[in-house]
């Protein structure tokens, strides 16, 4: 087999593992084997790996969806949801979205303290204050992002992970830290009442990843002016994005590489959800490495978006430092997606 036909080889690695799941190989075996055809192909070729992978198109550097509060499985405090991020999509670059991005990390460092918070950090790098509800945890981020002179639903806009999956209970949504008892139709309401009052473009897992009906709600509700997007829902398989497009649910699918194992696969995931007309954002996973694949997977699809996690932790800046280095290597040809990324093209 030749290092250029990756196709082939991720086929014959689906095949040697023989399992509909990876479960006798393993996906993270199997993908390490991928990327590395992939880099050793791009090497004897002399091209970077988002060139080789994404060809002479791959010029789009993707908004941040920056981690500053992590809650839920993901942090030791009383938060129900997993993540609070921050998408600088008034940048002209990456490189200047990732500094408003750190500007507004410290300054909600500042007002976590001055409001007598811990300033831990949690598995992703978000700040893990033991706060007593999502109004909460968005207050101090709207603090932070005014703190650092910048406009909230202008410069900067929010994103939410509420990893819904993690309580959702005989068919109900119990938000221990808030106190309170959801039906899917009241999760709904809740998720909507909060993207009514705070300038948040996009939510994920806002529905646990079974219950379909509630998606469905979900989608109807917020779908045309909210990002959805399916993470546990579709869990970065074809198969799962497919049902989905044709329940109508979700509009966005987070492509994580070693969840579906092979970069042949990756690939078929963005391209189908780009063809449905649903966004892609390429994510990084919460236990991580230094490895910097998936930045240049994120300019190799174009797909415009990447969830990598704060502006802390070594793990997670090695991948923003890359984007760093792709966005100065591509010069005068490199685009910013910054607004782009929102509902409706920023219109």
């Amino acid at each position: 087999m030749e290092a250029e036909d990756q196709a082939h080889i991720d086929t014959a690695l689906r095949e040697l593992d023989g399992t509909a799941n990876k479960a006798r190989l393993g996906a993270n075996a199997i993908l390490g084997v991928s990327l590395a055809v992939a880099k050793a192909a791009a090497a004897e070729a002399g091209l970077p790996l988002y060139r080789y992978v994404g060809g002479t198109q791959a010029r789009v550097l993707p908004v941040p969806l920056m981690n500053i509060v992590n809650g839920g499985a993901h942090a030791d405090n009383g938060i129900d949801f997993q993540e609070f991020m921050i998408l600088p999509v008034g940048a002209a670059s990456f490189a200047e979205g990732l500094r408003m991005g750190a500007e507004v990390f410290h300054a909600l460092k500042q007002a976590l303290s001055e409001g007598g918070h811990n300033t831990n950090v949690g598995d992703e790098g978000g700040f893990a204050p033991n706060l007593a509800s999502a109004d909460e945890a968005l207050g101090f981020v709207m603090k932070a992002i005014e703190s650092a002179g910048y406009a909230a639903g202008d410069d900067i806009v929010l994103a939410l992970d509420v990893a819904s999956t993690e309580f959702f209970t005989d068919g109900q949504y119990r938000l221990e830290g808030e106190g309170k008892i959801l039906d899917p139709a009241g999760m709904v309401a809740h998720l909507a009442d909060l993207a009514a009052r705070y300038p948040i473009v996009s939510i994920e897992d806002g529905m646990a990843e079974d219950d379909w009906e509630g998606w469905k709600t979900l989608t109807d509700e917020l779908g045309g002016t909210v990002q959805l997007v399916g993470d546990d829902l579709f869990v970065t398989n074809p198969e799962r994005l497919a049902d989905g497009i044709a329940r109508g649910v979700a509009n966005s699918i987070l492509i994580k590489v070693n969840q579906i194992g092979t970069l042949t696969e990756t690939l078929d995931a963005v391209d189908m959800a780009h063809r449905a007309s649903y966004t892609a954002v390429m994510s990084h996973r919460s236990g991580e490495t230094e490895d910097t694949t998936i930045a240049d997977l994120a300019v190799a699809t174009n797909c415009g978006q990447i969830k990598t996690g704060s502006l802390s932790r070594s793990d997670r800046l090695a991948k923003y430092n890359q984007l760093l280095r792709i966005e100065e290597r591509l010069g005068p040809t490199a685009r910013y997606a910054g607004r782009d990324v929102l509902p409706g093209g920023g219109d």
